[in-house]
């Protein structure tokens, strides 16, 4: 409302959807960018907002949360934000892996301080093939905050002619190479701030390209581009969906869902 702060709006958001929850959430997934300077004090405000919510949380870097000081310092406090909202100490690096309820979620996180890009060392790289080989084909999940090149509408949703920007960077050809090897892979992403339009999905080579819109902040595009918005994941025997809500408002807008079927 009028006469709020930033940090007020963006904390009635996330207590809106902690106090309005209408689901038991198997798990909440956060694609980066959970605070704009990677700050002590930005990631307690999103703990106080989420603390309604008694599910798993997998958390994953953007650049926004590592790009300004030492990366010894920013990827200690956000392992710190992390295992606070799990009540663990279950992550110990920016990239690893959980199964949850019979799903494999995996992400990534840059190995060293980036401004925009992330930077996906050989032994990360290495690691994703021997995560994504051991699931034969299965369905799962690889989180990483910034999106493959010329997808989602890049590099025009980045406003540049370069064609790296707005995504992955200089490892992206060795990222996809090793996604396009196994059958039911979900690349989720976000960065891009774009809301509820037509680069929310795509499918390349085989590998279904998820990006999700900038959730406490409004969107830079889209026909439905208010701060607040997200999916909710359903998994069936063929077909995963996607189910686009405005949390802020706790509606639904079905004419934005994605659907993808499972072989």
């Amino acid at each position: 409302s009028d006469g709020m702060s930033d940090y007020e709006k963006i904390f009635s958001i996330y207590s809106f959807v902690a106090e309005n929850a209408e689901y038991d959430y198997d798990a909440v997934l956060l694609l980066g960018d959970v605070a704009e300077n990677g700050l002590t004090e930005e990631y307690q405000l999103v703990l106080d907002g989420l603390s309604g919510i008694n599910t798993r949380y997998i958390a994953i870097t953007g650049n926004h949360d590592i790009r300004l000081r030492l990366y010894s310092q920013s990827s200690e406090r956000f392992k710190e934000f992390a295992n606070a909202l799990n009540q663990d100490e279950s992550m110990t690096e920016m990239h690893h892996s959980e199964v949850i309820n019979g799903y494999k979620f995996i992400t990534l996180g840059s190995d060293r301080t980036e401004f925009e890009e992330t930077y996906l060392s050989e032994e990360q790289l290495a690691w994703l093939d021997d995560e994504l080989h051991g699931e034969n084909g299965n369905l799962t999940f690889v989180l990483c905050h910034q999106p493959l090149k010329l997808t989602h509408g890049l590099p025009d949703t980045w406003n540049s002619p370069s064609e790296t920007a707005g995504s992955v960077g200089k490892q992206n050809d060795e990222l996809f190479d090793i996604l396009k090897k196994y059958d039911n892979v979900v690349f989720l992403s976000g960065h891009l701030h774009t809301g509820f339009a037509d680069f929310l999905y795509e499918e390349k080579e085989g590998v279904h390209l998820v990006n999700v819109p900038s959730f406490s902040i409004e969107n830079k595009t889209g026909e439905y581009n208010e701060a607040g918005l997200g999916f909710i994941a359903e998994v069936y025997k063929d077909e995963l969906i996607f189910r686009a809500r405005d949390f802020a408002k706790g509606v639904w807008v079905p004419e934005h869902d994605i659907k993808i079927s499972i072989k």
